[in-house]
Order: C-alpha cells, then sequence, then structure tokens
C-alpha cells in the first residue's frame, strides 16, 4: 500500500514488547537534512512514546543515504545494540542516481539485518520530489521515521517471541 493510501504515523500497539532494556541505534543521513531530522525527530519520539530511556537511544550521522549501510552495519556490530533505524531520503531527479543508491540502499541494509541476525530498519524515503518527502516526513502523510521506530520494536517483539519457542 502506498503512503498516499495510507499514513505513515498510524499503527496497531497492541501486544507490544517492553522495550525499557532495549538499545536502539538511529543513523541519519545528513543529505537532506530537512526531511531527515524530522524524520529523526519522528523515530525518536515513538521510540520513547511506547517505552525507551532516552538513554538508550543513541545516534549516529552519515554524510548521505549511500553511507546507511555501512553506519547501519557498525552499530548492528556492536553486542549491547538490540535494533537499527536507518534514516534517509533519496529524491528522484534528472537523473538514475536514485534507482542506483536506493537500490543498493535496501539490499545493504537487508544483508546488514540477516548478516548480524537483528533488526536493521530501512526508514529511506524515495519520493519524486521534496514535497513528497515532506509529506512523508511529519505532513500529511505521517512520519517514515514513526513507522520505521515501530517496525523496530514489533520485530524485537517477534525476535522473543520466536527464541521462546512462542510459536511451537
Amino acid at each position: 500500500m502506498s503512503s498516499a493510501d495510507k499514513n505513515l504515523s498510524v499503527f496497531t500497539t497492541e501486544g507490544l514488547p517492553d522495550i525499557s532494556a532495549k538499545k536502539f541505534a538511529i543513523v541519519v543521513a545528513e543529505w537532506n537534512s530537512e526531511v531527515t531530522e524530522k524524520l529523526f525527530e519522528g523515530a525518536y519520539q515513538t521510540l520513547i512514546t511506547y517505552g525507551a530511556i532516552a538513554a538508550n537511544i543513541v545516534r549516529g550521522n552519515v554524510p548521505g543515504s549511500f553511507e546507511l549501510t555501512l553506519g547501519a552495519q557498525w552499530f548492528a556490530q556492536r553486542k549491547d545494540i538490540d535494533a537499527v533505524i536507518a534514516l534517509g531520503v533519496v529524491i528522484q531527479g534528472e537523473t538514475k542516481h536514485n534507482d542506483y543508491i536506493n537500490h543498493a540502499v535496501a539490499q545493504g541494509i537487508t544483508n546488514v539485518s540477516l548478516k548480524t541476525d537483528k533488526p536493521v530498519i530501512f526508514g529511506v524515503l524515495t519520493p519524486n520530489n521534496m514535497e513528497q518527502a515532506l509529506e512523508r516526513s511529519g505532513g500529511v502523510h505521517g512520519n517514515k521515521g514513526d513507522e520505521a521506530a515501530m517496525t523496530a520494536i514489533k520485530m524485537l517483539g517477534l525476535y522473543s517471541e520466536v527464541a521462546r519457542g512462542y510459536y511451537l
């Protein structure tokens, strides 16, 4: 479902795990900071709202979305980090750079998650223009940062259930 049909900040919250002892890393691309700062604020606030402790949320900045993969990997390799949220925006321009960047980052984030066996969340906007980016970073379509944080929380809950044998 496209975000034109769904508000990114509306999600179910039933059965969320206790995240008060979990540690989160949020990796933020500096490119298009007017958007990525809003994504960070949304992710951070969602984590706090649903039980994370401020001291258990660390932030790392990378120059652009392409660098999110390596930044996320560095945090995911730390034993004290439970989940990583990667936030960025790649706006379609006059060239195909966005296709290459978006594919590389999506594949890279997936690989980091599988390699480290931790939730590494793809919170990267891929809009056609700045207006769409702003609409999805706290505007009329909500905030992808909120959605990314909630995804991290839910994935930690699923992991806990699987580890306890809940699905046997």
